[in-house]
């Protein structure tokens, strides 16, 4: 395969000022409109001069900026958390291991596919990967286990072609049928979407991951070959429960990076070393990425997966420009931040920019 041009934005890291819990005079505090943020390594630093902590994140810029967190009201009267901040990346350095523990085709209204599902030594979440094509295959699936036998390898999904009925051998479904390797055919398309429950299960609008999730599964599907990778971090890794809270804070005026940095989260805590291992295990080494996040690219990059061209995720909303009495709703706002303040690669309608 010749050399194929990478097309994307690299991103770079930021910083946010948050204040100590422990200087909590009372109940309640102003919480100021403006937060600086710059360029500096993932460290916590304590200032003499006002009694704060500098906490580090990346968050996918191409160079230091400074963001402002925005409120719809002026002043916001809000509780501060007493949890400690929250870091974003693991101090451990214990090398990731990923293997897929059992696969299983998946028959749909639309055609075949098979759910692959993955156990790490980092956390106990169950992270998935669903692929399409026969040619793409985990190398910790296929590989054989000690003292297992024939129906063992075919119960866990190490079998090749389709399963019959009374089927004793693994590779029965493929005799006679020389299969192509991933790595002689073209790029696949990928989407390594993040879970949300409230965006997929009930189809909130505060964001656009139920339709993300639903195109990306649609476009690879008709091409016949590539793979969604799941991975289970829900709220932009945060979690569930805090997510609620920041969408409380999102009614009381907050963004959603601010709503995050407020309870002492990065805007975004998410990491794709996991999605990296999977489709390194898949013998995917280069891609084709559906996302509009840079700082995925450049997470996926330095996990030693070239992504040669970025595939653009655009909202059905924003695919035609409003009228110039649409009403901003919350999608709307929920995607010119993550365009303003995150800087993902969308074009906001015009109509949006006043």
């Amino acid at each position: 395969m010749g050399h194929q041009k990478t097309i994307f934005v690299q991103p770079a890291e930021v910083t946010t000022t948050l204040p100590l819990t422990s200087n909590v005079q009372s109940t309640t505090k102003v919480i100021s409109k403006q937060l600086t943020l710059s360029k500096t390594n993932h460290t916590t630093k304590r200032s003499a001069t006002n009694g704060s902590i500098k906490k580090t994140f990346t968050n996918g810029l191409t160079t230091n900026h400074h963001i402002r967190l925005s409120h719809r009201n002026s002043e916001v009267h809000i509780t501060p958390p007493t949890t400690p901040p929250t870091t974003r990346y693991s101090d451990t350095k214990i090398p990731l291991i990923v293997e897929c523990q059992v696969r299983a085709r998946i028959p749909t209204a639309t055609g075949d596919m098979f759910l692959h599902l993955y156990k790490n030594n980092r956390d106990n979440k169950e992270h998935l990967a669903v692929v399409f094509g026969e040619d793409i295959r985990s190398t910790s699936l296929d590989t054989s286990r000690p003292g297992e036998v024939e129906m063992d390898r075919i119960l866990r999904g190490a079998y090749t072609g389709k399963l019959k009925p009374g089927q004793t051998s693994s590779s029965d479904g493929f005799k006679g049928t020389t299969m192509i390797s991933s790595d002689k055919l073209p790029p696949p398309l990928v989407r390594i979407h993040s879970e949300c429950f409230t965006g997929e299960i009930v189809q909130s609008v505060r964001c656009d991951c139920g339709e993300q999730l639903k195109e990306a599964m649609k476009l690879i599907q008709s091409e016949g070959r590539g793979v969604v990778i799941y991975l289970r971090q829900e709220g932009r890794g945060i979690g569930l429960a805090d997510k609620l809270r920041a969408y409380n804070l999102q009614d009381l005026g907050h963004d959603t990076v601010s709503a995050n940095v407020f309870l002492h989260h990065p805007p975004d805590l998410r990491t794709y070393d996991i999605a990296t291992q999977i489709l390194a295990d898949l013998r995917l080494s280069n891609i084709r990425l559906l996302t509009n996040n840079p700082d995925k690219i450049e997470q996926v990059e330095n996990g030693g997966i070239k992504v040669v061209e970025r595939v653009p995720m655009v909202p059905s909303a924003w695919k035609v420009n409003h009228d110039s009495n649409h009403i901003i709703n919350e999608l709307d706002q929920y995607l010119k931040v993550k365009v303003e303040r995150m800087r993902h690669l969308l074009n906001v309608p015009e109509t949006l920019l006043n």
